[in-house]
Protein backbone atom coordinates (compact mmCIF):
# COMPACT_ATOMS: atom_id res chain seq x y z
CA UNK A 1 0.00 0.00 0.00
CA UNK A 2 1.27 3.55 -0.68
CA UNK A 3 2.37 5.50 2.36
CA UNK A 4 -0.25 7.90 3.69
CA UNK A 5 0.72 11.52 3.09
CA UNK A 6 1.93 13.54 6.04
CA UNK A 7 0.66 17.10 6.26
CA UNK A 8 3.24 19.83 5.73
CA UNK A 9 4.25 21.41 9.04
CA UNK A 10 2.79 24.85 9.70
CA UNK A 11 4.02 27.44 12.22
CA UNK A 12 1.63 27.88 15.13
CA UNK A 13 1.15 30.82 17.45
CA UNK A 14 1.40 30.73 21.23
CA UNK A 15 -2.38 30.96 21.62
CA UNK A 16 -2.83 27.70 19.69
CA UNK A 17 -1.38 25.67 22.57
CA UNK A 18 -3.42 26.72 25.59
CA UNK A 19 -4.45 23.60 27.47
CA UNK A 20 -8.20 23.36 28.18
CA UNK A 21 -8.73 24.62 31.70
CA UNK A 22 -4.99 24.65 32.31
CA UNK A 23 -3.71 27.70 30.45
CA UNK A 24 -0.27 27.85 28.85
CA UNK A 25 2.76 26.94 30.93
CA UNK A 26 5.28 28.72 28.67
CA UNK A 27 4.45 31.43 26.15
CA UNK A 28 6.93 33.34 24.00
CA UNK A 29 5.49 36.08 21.82
CA UNK A 30 7.24 38.27 19.23
CA UNK A 31 10.58 37.63 20.93
CA UNK A 32 13.57 39.61 19.72
CA UNK A 33 17.09 39.51 21.13
CA UNK A 34 20.33 41.16 20.08
CA UNK A 35 23.92 41.30 21.30
CA UNK A 36 24.95 44.79 20.28
CA UNK A 37 24.59 44.90 16.50
CA UNK A 38 24.18 41.12 16.22
CA UNK A 39 20.55 39.99 15.88
CA UNK A 40 20.18 36.52 17.41
CA UNK A 41 16.39 36.01 17.65
CA UNK A 42 13.77 37.80 15.58
CA UNK A 43 9.94 37.64 15.84
CA UNK A 44 9.90 34.24 17.55
CA UNK A 45 6.65 32.73 18.88
CA UNK A 46 6.56 29.53 20.92
CA UNK A 47 4.35 27.92 23.55
CA UNK A 48 4.10 24.84 25.73
CA UNK A 49 0.99 23.59 27.48
CA UNK A 50 1.20 22.13 31.00
CA UNK A 51 3.06 18.77 30.93
CA UNK A 52 3.78 19.14 27.21
CA UNK A 53 7.29 18.30 25.97
CA UNK A 54 8.34 20.75 23.25
CA UNK A 55 11.52 20.25 21.24
CA UNK A 56 13.68 22.97 19.69
CA UNK A 57 15.92 22.11 16.76
CA UNK A 58 17.88 24.41 14.47
CA UNK A 59 21.29 25.07 12.90
CA UNK A 60 24.33 25.42 15.16
CA UNK A 61 24.68 28.95 16.51
CA UNK A 62 21.09 29.94 15.76
CA UNK A 63 20.28 30.92 19.35
CA UNK A 64 18.75 27.77 20.88
CA UNK A 65 20.66 28.06 24.17
CA UNK A 66 19.98 31.80 24.28
CA UNK A 67 16.26 31.05 23.93
CA UNK A 68 16.35 28.75 26.97
CA UNK A 69 18.24 31.35 29.00
CA UNK A 70 15.69 34.00 28.04
CA UNK A 71 12.77 31.76 29.03
CA UNK A 72 14.45 31.03 32.37
CA UNK A 73 15.03 34.72 33.06
CA UNK A 74 18.81 34.36 33.01
CA UNK A 75 18.94 37.03 30.31
CA UNK A 76 16.59 39.93 29.62
CA UNK A 77 15.07 39.97 26.13
CA UNK A 78 15.56 42.96 23.86
CA UNK A 79 11.86 42.96 22.95
CA UNK A 80 8.78 40.76 23.08
CA UNK A 81 7.01 38.89 25.85
CA UNK A 82 7.85 35.73 27.80
CA UNK A 83 5.42 34.23 30.31
CA UNK A 84 6.16 31.19 32.49
CA UNK A 85 3.46 29.87 34.83
CA UNK A 86 1.69 33.22 34.55
CA UNK A 87 4.80 35.23 35.48
CA UNK A 88 6.38 37.90 33.28
CA UNK A 89 9.32 39.18 35.34
CA UNK A 90 12.68 37.41 34.81
CA UNK A 91 13.18 36.69 38.53
CA UNK A 92 9.67 35.25 38.82
CA UNK A 93 10.16 33.10 35.71
CA UNK A 94 13.40 31.73 37.13
CA UNK A 95 11.50 30.62 40.24
CA UNK A 96 9.38 28.33 38.04
CA UNK A 97 12.18 26.94 35.83
CA UNK A 98 14.85 24.30 36.39
CA UNK A 99 17.60 24.67 33.79
CA UNK A 100 19.86 21.73 32.86
CA UNK A 101 22.80 23.00 30.77
CA UNK A 102 24.74 21.01 28.18
CA UNK A 103 27.41 19.86 30.66
CA UNK A 104 26.29 17.94 33.74
CA UNK A 105 28.26 20.29 36.07
CA UNK A 106 28.30 17.73 38.88
CA UNK A 107 30.52 18.71 41.80
CA UNK A 108 33.40 16.19 41.77
CA UNK A 109 33.88 16.19 45.55
CA UNK A 110 30.25 15.29 46.34
CA UNK A 111 28.72 11.79 46.11
CA UNK A 112 25.98 11.31 43.54
CA UNK A 113 23.12 11.56 46.02
CA UNK A 114 24.38 14.90 47.36
CA UNK A 115 24.82 16.22 43.81
CA UNK A 116 21.23 15.23 43.03
CA UNK A 117 19.94 16.81 46.23
CA UNK A 118 21.89 20.05 45.82
CA UNK A 119 18.80 22.18 45.15
CA UNK A 120 17.20 20.88 48.35
CA UNK A 121 20.32 21.75 50.36
CA UNK A 122 20.32 25.23 48.82
CA UNK A 123 16.77 25.68 50.09
CA UNK A 124 17.89 24.93 53.63
CA UNK A 125 17.26 21.20 54.04
CA UNK A 126 19.70 19.29 56.17
CA UNK A 127 21.78 16.69 54.38
CA UNK A 128 19.97 13.70 55.88
CA UNK A 129 16.54 15.06 54.88
CA UNK A 130 17.75 15.95 51.39
CA UNK A 131 19.17 12.45 50.93
CA UNK A 132 15.90 10.88 52.07
CA UNK A 133 14.04 12.90 49.44
CA UNK A 134 16.48 11.91 46.69
CA UNK A 135 16.83 8.21 47.52
CA UNK A 136 13.53 6.98 45.98
CA UNK A 137 14.45 8.55 42.63
CA UNK A 138 17.80 6.73 42.61
CA UNK A 139 15.98 3.42 42.77
CA UNK A 140 13.26 4.43 40.32
CA UNK A 141 15.71 5.66 37.70
CA UNK A 142 18.23 2.84 37.83
CA UNK A 143 20.90 4.40 40.04
CA UNK A 144 20.38 2.28 43.16
CA UNK A 145 23.72 1.29 44.67
CA UNK A 146 25.54 4.35 43.29
CA UNK A 147 24.31 6.90 45.80
CA UNK A 148 27.75 7.37 47.36
CA UNK A 149 29.79 7.15 44.14
CA UNK A 150 31.68 10.28 43.12
CA UNK A 151 31.00 11.68 39.61
CA UNK A 152 34.40 10.42 38.41
CA UNK A 153 33.30 6.87 39.22
CA UNK A 154 30.14 7.09 37.09
CA UNK A 155 29.64 6.47 33.37
CA UNK A 156 28.55 9.34 31.13
CA UNK A 157 24.98 8.08 31.05
CA UNK A 158 24.85 7.74 34.83
CA UNK A 159 26.19 11.26 35.27
CA UNK A 160 23.42 12.55 33.01
CA UNK A 161 20.84 10.69 35.10
CA UNK A 162 22.16 12.29 38.27
CA UNK A 163 22.08 15.71 36.60
CA UNK A 164 18.49 15.12 35.49
CA UNK A 165 17.48 14.01 38.99
CA UNK A 166 19.03 17.19 40.37
CA UNK A 167 16.86 19.11 37.89
CA UNK A 168 13.74 17.21 38.97
CA UNK A 169 14.45 17.64 42.68
CA UNK A 170 14.57 21.40 42.23
CA UNK A 171 10.78 21.02 42.28
CA UNK A 172 10.09 23.46 39.45
CA UNK A 173 7.10 22.96 37.12
CA UNK A 174 9.09 23.80 33.96
CA UNK A 175 12.25 21.96 32.90
CA UNK A 176 14.60 23.54 30.35
CA UNK A 177 16.97 20.88 28.97
CA UNK A 178 19.86 22.00 26.78
CA UNK A 179 21.37 19.13 24.75
CA UNK A 180 21.14 16.75 27.74
CA UNK A 181 22.79 13.86 25.85
CA UNK A 182 25.02 15.80 23.48
CA UNK A 183 28.30 14.36 24.78
CA UNK A 184 27.31 10.68 24.75
CA UNK A 185 28.10 7.98 22.21
CA UNK A 186 25.30 6.83 19.90
CA UNK A 187 24.40 3.65 21.84
CA UNK A 188 24.39 5.34 25.25
CA UNK A 189 22.45 8.27 23.79
CA UNK A 190 19.71 5.96 22.49
CA UNK A 191 19.52 4.23 25.88
CA UNK A 192 19.28 7.58 27.65
CA UNK A 193 16.52 8.76 25.33
CA UNK A 194 14.42 5.74 26.25
CA UNK A 195 15.28 6.27 29.91
CA UNK A 196 14.25 9.94 29.78
CA UNK A 197 10.99 8.97 28.07
CA UNK A 198 10.17 6.77 31.05
CA UNK A 199 11.32 9.41 33.53
CA UNK A 200 9.03 12.03 32.01
CA UNK A 201 6.11 9.62 32.11
CA UNK A 202 6.85 8.89 35.78
CA UNK A 203 7.42 12.56 36.70
CA UNK A 204 5.37 14.67 34.24
CA UNK A 205 6.60 18.25 33.80
CA UNK A 206 6.41 20.93 31.18
CA UNK A 207 9.64 20.56 29.21
CA UNK A 208 11.41 22.64 26.59
CA UNK A 209 14.19 20.49 25.11
CA UNK A 210 16.95 21.85 22.88
CA UNK A 211 18.75 19.28 20.73
CA UNK A 212 20.58 19.11 17.41
CA UNK A 213 19.32 15.52 16.94
CA UNK A 214 16.10 15.47 14.87
CA UNK A 215 15.35 11.85 15.79
CA UNK A 216 15.80 12.60 19.49
CA UNK A 217 13.44 15.56 19.28
CA UNK A 218 10.71 13.65 17.45
CA UNK A 219 11.01 10.67 19.80
CA UNK A 220 11.00 12.54 23.11
CA UNK A 221 8.75 15.50 22.34
CA UNK A 222 5.06 15.96 21.74
CA UNK A 223 5.82 18.77 19.33
CA UNK A 224 8.99 20.06 17.66
CA UNK A 225 9.71 23.64 16.60
CA UNK A 226 12.24 24.10 13.80
CA UNK A 227 14.28 27.31 13.97
CA UNK A 228 15.91 29.16 11.10
CA UNK A 229 19.52 30.24 10.94
CA UNK A 230 20.35 33.39 12.94
CA UNK A 231 18.38 35.49 13.56
CA UNK A 232 16.23 32.60 14.73
CA UNK A 233 12.53 32.37 14.07
CA UNK A 234 10.18 29.39 14.00
CA UNK A 235 9.92 28.19 10.39
CA UNK A 236 7.90 25.01 11.03
CA UNK A 237 6.29 22.95 13.78
CA UNK A 238 5.66 19.22 13.70
CA UNK A 239 3.74 16.95 16.04
CA UNK A 240 5.42 13.66 16.89
CA UNK A 241 3.60 10.54 15.68
CA UNK A 242 4.09 8.55 18.91
CA UNK A 243 6.10 10.50 21.48
CA UNK A 244 8.09 8.54 24.07
CA UNK A 245 6.80 5.17 22.79
CA UNK A 246 8.59 2.00 23.81
CA UNK A 247 10.49 0.15 22.60
CA UNK A 248 12.35 3.08 21.09
CA UNK A 249 13.78 1.09 18.17
CA UNK A 250 10.32 0.26 16.84
CA UNK A 251 9.10 3.83 17.33
CA UNK A 252 11.92 5.51 15.38
CA UNK A 253 11.84 3.02 12.49
CA UNK A 254 8.10 3.28 11.87
CA UNK A 255 7.08 4.69 8.46
CA UNK A 256 5.25 7.69 9.89
CA UNK A 257 8.19 8.59 12.14
CA UNK A 258 10.54 8.43 9.16
CA UNK A 259 8.23 10.69 7.17
CA UNK A 260 8.18 13.29 9.98
CA UNK A 261 11.96 13.12 10.23
CA UNK A 262 12.23 13.90 6.53
CA UNK A 263 9.83 16.84 6.94
CA UNK A 264 11.95 18.17 9.81
CA UNK A 265 15.16 17.84 7.81
CA UNK A 266 13.58 19.63 4.87
CA UNK A 267 12.45 22.47 7.14
CA UNK A 268 15.95 22.74 8.62
CA UNK A 269 17.50 23.02 5.17
CA UNK A 270 14.94 25.60 4.06
CA UNK A 271 15.53 27.59 7.27
CA UNK A 272 19.24 27.86 6.55
CA UNK A 273 18.73 29.61 3.22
Amino acid sequence: MPEAPVAEPQPLSASDHAAPGGGTAVAVRALRHTYGELSVIESLDLAAAPHEVVGIIGPSGCGKTTLLELIAGLQRATAGEIVVAGEHAPRSRLASCAYMPQRDLLLPWLPAIDNAALALRNRGRRRAAARRAAAPLFERFGLAGFELARPGELSGGMRQRVAFLRTLLAGKPVLLLDEPFGGLDAITRAEMQEWLAGALDAEPRTVVLVTHDVEEALYLCDRVAVLSARPARVVAELTSPDPRATPRTEAVTAAEFSARRERAMRALIEGMR
